[in-house]
């Protein structure tokens, strides 16, 4: 649009100095041509007798240049060289012509400007060719004004020709970019992992752009998915052999004798149970993110699927005296999702509870309709959040300054984060009432 005002702005420019020239030099054009006919009326007044020349000066000629402007006029006529009447000061020309026609120069005269009209003419006195001279001035106040006219003219139609060109470029602009602009909201609309091809309608001009941003997009999540794929096969091997290798720790252990083996083993054992949990995360990780573009979309029964999880924890929540108590279950509470991906987030939720719970403490596992949604509140009397932020937790690999003696790979909260976000729902951490935390996993019912 600035490349185009700019163009405007000069053609309007040139526009102007275009007319400006033409308008001055048709207006001197005119002007000469009333000023030669009156030098021309003058010299035809011309008579040669025997007592020398007579001249005849017709008022008309003055009327003439009257009628035009209120310019001054001023005349000379020379005879054989001497000037007979007139301003005898008036400029000559620098060389005298034959001519029938008259000859026009400007030259300066009595601190202004005048344009000259000279003609020659050949006279007989007793015979004999004498040479006279008319020359006939008028200032030039006339044709300036005449040429500001034109040029206050010219600029106002320079000017609204700039205009027309601004409009027109705005609206050039405005019709070129409305394509890329709607082009870039339906791609800003997208998600973080929304990684599927742009299919919104473009002019033609901007197809190649369109398939370079496809082409970009494929080879992006070909990249993806060759990570993820890594990462859960790589889980997936690494979790076979440290299973076995803490199998024989335990073996080992038991046939330890002294107290330096024993320590030692049970430190490999703790290890190997870090290695192992992180590898299974990682996994489940992996999966909540390959998921999260493409969700199922079942009813899921989170009564049922939270009576399930209780059960399945029940013989850890035992070793720990724990109580796991579920409230809400007793009918049928079904949100849309992915059941993989909720249960995943659920069973972090359960874990991390059961975790950082002191013994003989008890865990609600509550489930409620809150806000148009469904609430699933998972509350233990553990270590609680000690100050720290919920945004800081749910960063990957990263866990809480108090809890450096529980086995954690730092994925959990961030599992449950992207899990509420893919679901388009909410997840808050926060101290609960009495010691302990409680975490909230609010979902759309529809």
């Amino acid at each position: 649009m600035l490349w185009l005002l700019a163009l405007a702005a000069g053609l309007a420019l040139l526009l102007f100095l275009t007319i400006r020239t033409v308008a001055g030099q048709a207006a001197e054009a005119s002007l000469d041509g009333v000023l030669g006919a009156a030098t021309l009326a003058i010299a035809e007044g011309l008579r040669g007798g025997e007592d020398g020349v007579e001249l005849d000066m017709p008022y008309s000629a003055f009327s003439i240049l009257g009628s035009i402007s209120e310019d001054r006029v001023f005349y000379r006529i020379d005879v054989a060289g001497e000037t007979v009447t007139g301003y005898p000061d008036l400029p000559a020309p620098n060389e005298t012509s034959e001519s029938v026609g008259p000859a026009f120069y400007t030259s300066p005269y009595r601190d202004t400007e005048v344009r000259v009209a000279a003609v020659s003419r050949t006279v007989l006195v007793e015979r004999s060719p004498v040479p006279v001279l008319v020359l006939v001035a008028q200032t030039r106040a006339g044709q300036e004004a005449i040429a500001l006219s034109v040029a206050r003219r010219a600029g106002l139609l320079g000017l609204g020709f700039f205009a027309l060109a601004a409009v027109l470029s705005l609206l050039t602009a405005g019709s070129v970019l409305r394509p890329i602009d709607r082009l870039a909201e339906a791609v800003a609309r997208r998600g973080p992992r929304d990684l599927r091809p742009v299919n919104h309608p473009t002019p033609r001009e901007l197809v190649p752009l369109l398939d370079a941003l496809n082409g970009l997009i494929n080879r992006l999540r070909g990249a993806l998915a060759r990570t993820e794929t890594f990462i859960a096969e790589a889980a997936h091997h690494i979790r076979t052999p440290l299973a076995t290798v803490r199998t024989r720790a335990e073996i080992a252990l038991r046939q330890a004798e002294t107290d330096e083996t024993r320590e030692t083993l049970r430190r490999v054992i703790r290890a190997v149970e870090e290695s192992s949990r992180s590898a299974s995360q990682l996994l489940d990780h992996a999966t909540v993110v390959y998921r999260s573009d493409r969700l199922a979309a079942d009813q899921v029964d989170l009564a049922r699927l939270i009576d399930g999880l209780a059960d399945s924890f029940a013989p850890t929540a035992e070793l720990k005296d724990l109580n796991l108590v579920t409230e809400g279950t007793a009918e049928p509470v079904a949100v849309p999702g992915d059941r993989l991906l909720l249960e995943s987030a659920l069973r972090n939720l359960i874990d991390n509870a059961i975790k950082y719970s002191p013994s003989e403490s008890e865990v609600i596992l509550c489930l409620g309709r809150r806000e148009g949604g469904v609430e699933i509140t998972v509350a233990d009397r553990g270590r609680g959040l000690q100050g720290q932020t919920q945004s800081s937790l749910s960063r990957r690999f990263t866990r809480g300054k108090n809890v450096d003696d529980v086995v954690g790979s730092g994925l959990g909260l961030t599992i449950v984060e992207e899990v509420a976000t893919a679901h388009k729902g909410r997840f808050g951490l926060e101290d609960r009432e009495g010691g302990g935390t409680c975490a909230r996993l609010w979902l759309p019912s529809a």
